[in-house]
């Protein structure tokens, strides 16, 4: 396995397993009896970078106070719970209509889903990894934002990304969450892509919040807009019987999909 492949396993293993002894990172990541002290030294690096922090039994990811993993990590996360979810919203995309995929994980299979399965529609985003997967198909039209780039997140955010969704209107948006607290309002860990964010359920007729439950009860520093009545909850199974409850009685639905498998490949 070559360094950077096995360094983002490492990385992936420890965001999902928290803390981990090296043998199990590098049984995590295939590796052998020998190329133990290879583990090791990645560890170091990772270290180096601010990634990960080392102890004397193993390592975990570094807690990072108003950072956000980023996108390549959080998308194994959860990942039979999204591709549930992103089925589920797939089935709602109306031919020959205008929508918007948010920058987010659980939109990003989404996206893959609908380069599987192709429809006639036009797709607006401000993420970069959603505009990748849906470059070469050729029955989607695809435009997406500029403005400043957020790495965290991949995305496009700022006064231009704000400024282009003024001249634009949607059928649908599709939106991911990094939170959805107590309060039963959304949540993201950075302010211009909060503001980003508001202004895209401000521009759209209809809109469908992708969340796995794993985002219910949790909270970010910025308010992106409250849960209410016409915006529509995808989630999982998983959720709360009062989180269950609590959406139904805003009028938010919510429509559960049961997670399947998160083998790789299976998208």
């Amino acid at each position: 396995m070559r360094k950077g492949s096995r360094a983002t396993r490492i990385r992936q293993h420890l965001y999902g397993a928290g803390h981990s002894s090296v043998q199990a990172i590098a049984d995590a990541v295939g590796a052998s009896v020998a190329t133990v002290p290879t583990v090791r030294r990645d560890l170091q690096a990772l270290e180096a970078e601010g990634a990960i922090i080392r102890d004397h039994g193993g390592a975990r990811i570094a807690d990072r106070i108003g950072t956000e993993v980023a996108f390549e990590l959080r998308e194994q996360q959860s990942l039979g719970a999204k591709r549930a979810i992103a089925e589920a919203a797939y089935a709602m995309i109306e031919p020959n209509s205008a929508i918007f995929l948010d920058a987010g994980t659980t939109v990003y299979q989404l996206a893959r889903r609908l380069r599987l399965d192709p429809i006639p529609v036009a797709v607006f985003s401000n993420c970069i990894p959603i505009a990748q997967e849906l470059l070469n198909v050729t029955e989607v039209s695809v435009t997406l934002l500029g403005g400043r780039l957020r790495r965290e997140n991949a995305s496009m955010v700022g006064n231009l990304t704000e400024n282009a969704l003024d001249d634009l209107w949607f059928d649908q948006l599709f939106l991911g969450a990094g939170a959805v607290a107590d309060d039963a309002c959304i949540y993201s860990a950075d302010a211009d892509e909060a503001r980003v964010n508001a202004k895209m359920i401000d521009r759209a007729a209809r809109t469908h919040l992708l969340a796995d439950a794993s985002k219910f009860g949790q909270r970010q520093t910025y308010r992106v807009g409250a849960l209410a009545g016409g915006l529509h909850v995808v989630t999982d199974t998983g959720l709360s019987e009062d989180w269950t409850r609590r959406l139904a009685e805003l009028g938010c639905g919510p429509q559960l999909v049961e997670p399947g498998p998160a083998a790789e490949g299976a998208v």
